[in-house]
């Protein structure tokens, strides 16, 4: 499949099943205008009770052959060759439909991914991601209120604070596994105040939300 690569979870015993199944995703783009900007990468991470299921990932490089600007290139390292080797983009944006199984989709900043898949797919002519979203940003800041000395925050900055490496930070991959990871720490913490289903979550982003943060 070249450079779509797929892994599914060959055994889920003692998960939550896959109606109950969670994924994280990070996108990396020609630019920070979800209406304009193009998509250029996905990579995605499955979660269950257990934690990271390691044989359940996604990973893909999207064939665009729009210009690039350097800048960019020097921040995700997606380059003119490997754009131009990479998958088309409806196909690609079907097998991530095909991979989330229209489970529930978390990401830092979730508009913006949500936004840039939603435009390529209509782009591309096919299906959106049919998952509801929930914003690790808002769930963080609602859970760890004093963590961070400024407003706002960066995935750098919450990784720094739960002490999560990210081994390539830029890498749609590599920041949707560090974004997995800071899920769970944020699910661990929810959870010691009885809060552990996908809809009791979204309530505390929106609870967030009403106190005027729209991190």
């Amino acid at each position: 499949m070249g450079l779509l690569r797929r892994w599914v979870t060959r055994n889920a015993a003692g998960g939550m099943g896959a109606s109950t199944r969670w994924v994280v995703l990070d996108t990396e783009t020609t630019g920070l205008d979800p209406s304009t900007d193009a998509l250029l990468a996905v990579g995605g991470v499955a979660v269950d009770e257990t934690g990271i299921r390691a044989a359940d990932t996604f990973e893909v490089v999207v064939r665009h052959a729009g210009t690039i600007d350097a800048a960019n290139v020097v921040v995700h390292g997606l380059g003119r060759e490997a754009l131009d080797a990479g998958v088309e983009p409806a196909l690609a944006l079907d097998a991530l439909r095909d991979w989330t199984k229209g489970a529930p989709c978390f990401a830092f900043h979730a508009g913006f991914d949500r936004r840039v898949l939603d435009r390529a797919a209509t782009l591309a002519g096919v299906r959106r991601l049919a998952g509801p979203w929930l914003d690790l940003a808002p769930l963080a800041a609602v859970l760890y209120p004093d963590a961070l000395r400024t407003p706002g925050g960066a995935l750098d900055d919450w990784l720094s604070v739960l002490r999560i490496e990210c081994a390539s930070r830029h890498n749609a991959a590599s920041d949707a596994l560090a974004s997995a990871e800071l899920l769970l720490a944020l699910r661990a913490m929810a959870a010691a105040r009885g809060v552990r289903r996908f809809d009791e979550l979204a309530a505390l982003t929106r609870e967030r939300r009403w106190l005027g943060d729209q991190r």
